[in-house]
């Protein structure tokens, strides 16, 4: 017998870290090669990470809740005819690939232990995520008190001193030459929430780690973005009619389902290519233009939602975006999507009218410049001409940077798609 260990794996090129969200075994439970052991979030995705071995898990080494770098041991099991070493562990030779990507690993010290990150002057040590997010916003890590383990900073704590920037005013964002005094013009701290009650009236909910990701991510774009709105109703009864009589044959002959969402995703790829500016990002340098469509698909999750993309969903034809559509929205549900199926997005489509909602006002997935939602389609009656008659009708809404975006373009945008989806005709489809 033997021990072998588990540790955070690379889960995309540029991802650095990870966090432990929920195990999925306990201590002392006997586990199967390529068992789900434990839910693992980054900034790009959230997964469920097999066992690359069989065998007992006599050690959790990292808690619920912990960010910790690629490479990291956290968990330990115990292996029959693992090849062990004098420091307990498996050889390298029983751990597989996938699991160590070399270039990921970070230096071991002869104890064991991970080597120290690079640090700055101040001996403080940060983690990449950390660093990134201080240099985009030009500001010294070292100046943030942490509230991580051991004083370490998290990117909430970046978060928070950006907040408190912000609200102290230009002064706050010069270079603290004397932090004392810097230190006395920030302001007092909120005081602390009060603990639950305990009479069971209130409870404490424990924040996920994709919650806290979806948290900071829609902090971030509001801080990042001046968003506006705007909606505009669609007539859609010719396609709605389409649809009902359509949906079981193409279920039996595809083996997926017909929603709305690939008649939309077509016309949408459409109006982009007549309105570039509504697929680009902007940067310091200039707005960048998308020449190409990787539509991400918004999808709700029990604990968030996750946005999986489709890629050059504008050179497919419609049975294989349906398939598309419906293998990533499966993938998402089941928890089975990879790092890659959801980065690269350059807009985004949400069906909320799924809910019920038949308005709502969506949050920009950054760094895209718009999202548009699909609300729900009702019948109403409508005047057409000098008559009344009772239509399909949908309201569509698009919230846009306004940096990169003005009204007049984004009335335009929907304009066009307004004009394609009252015109549809089942030639309008791109097979």
């Amino acid at each position: 017998m033997g021990v072998a260990p588990i540790k955070m794996p690379q889960l995309g090129e540029s991802v650095t870290e990870g966090t432990v969200d929920r195990w999925l075994k306990r201590e002392g439970d006997y586990v199967k090669r390529d068992e789900p052991i434990v839910e693992v979030v980054t900034d790009k995705v959230n997964a469920e990470i097999p066992s690359p071995y069989e065998g007992r898990l006599v050690k959790i080494s990292v808690q619920e809740g912990t960010t910790i770098p690629i490479g990291v041991e956290i968990a330990v099991i115990e292996v029959a005819g693992a090849d062990v070493g004098t420091d307990g562990a498996a050889s390298e030779a029983a751990e597989p690939a996938a699991a160590k990507p070399a270039a990921a690993e970070p230096a071991v010290a002869a104890s064991g232990s991970p080597a120290p990150a690079e640090a700055p002057a101040t001996g403080r040590r940060f983690s990449p995520a950390v660093r990134r997010l201080a240099e985009e916003h030009s500001i010294d890590p070292a100046r943030i008190d942490g509230s991580g383990q051991g004083g370490r900073v998290t990117r909430e704590d970046v978060l928070a001193f950006l907040a408190r920037e912000e609200a102290e005013g230009p002064t706050a964002a010069a270079p603290a030459a004397a932090p004392q005094a810097a230190a006395a013009r920030r302001p007092a701290p909120p005081p602390a929430p009060s603990p639950a009650r305990e009479d069971g009236e209130e409870e404490v909910v424990r924040l996920s780690a994709i919650r806290r990701s979806i948290a900071e991510h829609m902090t971030r774009s509001l801080a990042v973005s001046p968003h506006a709105w705007t909606l505009q109703e669609m007539d859609v009864t010719e396609l709605v009619r389409y649809r009902e009589v359509e949906k079981e044959a193409f279920r039996q002959r595809h083996g997926v389902p017909l929603t709305y969402l690939p008649f939309v995703t077509q016309v949408v790829c459409d109006a982009l290519a007549a309105f570039p500016f509504l697929n680009s990002s902007w940067s310091d340098d200039g707005i960048v233009l998308k020449h190409y469509v990787h539509m991400g698909i918004a999808v709700a999750i029990p604990d968030g939602l996750i946005v999986p993309v489709v890629r050059h969903a504008d050179r497919l034809g419609f049975t294989d975006l349906a398939r598309a559509i419906n293998d990533v929205v499966e993938r998402a549900r089941g928890r089975q999507l990879k790092p890659d199926d959801v980065a690269g997005g350059t807009f985004t489509l949400n069906n909320t009218g799924a809910t019920g909602s038949v308005a709502s006002q969506p949050i920009i997935n950054q760094p895209q410049a718009a999202i548009l939602t699909t609300e729900s389609i009702l019948r109403r009656p409508v005047v057409i001409g000098e008559g009344v008659a009772i239509r399909h009708m949908m309201n569509m809404c698009l919230s846009f940077d306004h940096r990169i975006i003005d009204g007049m373009t984004a009335g335009g945008f929907l304009g066009f798609i307004k004009e394609r989806l009252e015109s549809w005709t089942p030639a309008s489809i791109r097979i």
